[in-house]
């Protein structure tokens, strides 16, 4: 590894701040509905579906190419070694155990990136998952009712390229779908306009902690929160209760809305999953 830019406490405890405020916006809330025993059908998914822990996600990490000046909290953790008055990430160690993950998230996220994105999905998977179906995934009224919302996807094509979203598809659906993706599929078909595939590039950062710098963690996070609130406002939930309008997708609105959406987060999501990409080529090259 070339010379680390060595951080002082100040800007340590700086940084580990605004990281946490950045967090808590949406952690906090987190906690206390489940103090109370309460769900939410939006926000509690980048919690529950993510295996990421809100306590995990709140420590701040310097990536790679920084050192922090001692004493610092890092030099406890694991995959950080001290040398001198300096602690810094260990990244022949975290390699060595964590290469396989490196390397295969570099992989997925280079093809991903390699191709356009696709913007005439309009959120039909959260549809798929309900069709024909006697329940529903969330304790929330369907907008259209069931016939409503199986009419909705006998009237359009479905085109889900994503095995995490396709997984979930009732049986009924599972045929309608043009493609059937597998995991082992995944980087094959993996594409950039996915809302899914943008979500998840807050999973990917946060299986490279603490290689990750915070700061790209809370900046992929973030998106997959926004990303999140358009999937489920353009699903066949009604979730006007919890303060979230519909984007009618069965409607040529509805449709136009939800693709320049996409297409928003498909550019922001590009501009991040570069980011992760060149993240992993530093930590194979300096390993």
């Amino acid at each position: 590894m070339p010379p680390a830019t060595v951080l002082p406490r100040e800007e340590r405890l700086a940084r580990t701040a605004e990281h946490e405020a950045r967090i808590d916006r949406w952690a906090g809330p987190h906690r206390e509905r489940r103090r109370r025993g309460e769900a939410h059908p939006v926000l509690d998914f980048l919690f529950t579906y993510y295996s990421e822990t809100p306590g995990r996600l709140r420590r701040w990490h310097p990536g790679p190419d920084a050192a922090l000046a001692l004493p610092a909290p890092h030099a406890a953790w694991r995959w950080y070694a001290t040398d001198g008055g300096t602690v810094r990430l260990d990244v022949a160690a975290f390699v060595a155990e964590r290469g396989d993950t490196v390397r295969f998230v570099r992989r997925l996220l280079a093809a991903t990136a390699s191709r356009p994105a696709f913007s005439g999905c309009f959120g039909l998977h959260e549809w798929a998952m309900v069709y024909r179906d006697t329940g529903t995934r969330h304790p929330v009224p369907l907008r259209l009712g069931q016939a409503g919302t199986d009419a909705v996807v006998e009237a359009h094509p479905v085109r889900c390229s994503h095995f995490d979203a396709f997984r979930f598809f009732t049986p009924a659906a599972v045929g309608r779908n043009r493609l059937q993706p597998t995991r082992e599929t995944q980087p094959e078909l993996e594409q950039p306009g996915c809302l899914h595939a943008g979500m998840d590039l807050y999973k990917w950062a946060y299986k490279l902690s603490p290689a990750t710098p915070g700061e790209l963690v809370a900046d992929c996070f973030e998106l997959a929160v926004e990303i999140r609130e358009l999937d489920m406002r353009a699903s066949p939930y009604d979730l006007r209760a919890h303060g979230y309008e519909p984007v009618p997708i069965e409607t040529p609105e509805g449709k136009a809305a939800y693709v320049a959406a996409q297409r928003g987060f498909a550019e922001r999501g590009a501009v991040l999953r570069a980011r992760l990409i060149e993240l992993c080529d530093r930590l194979l090259a300096a390993a």
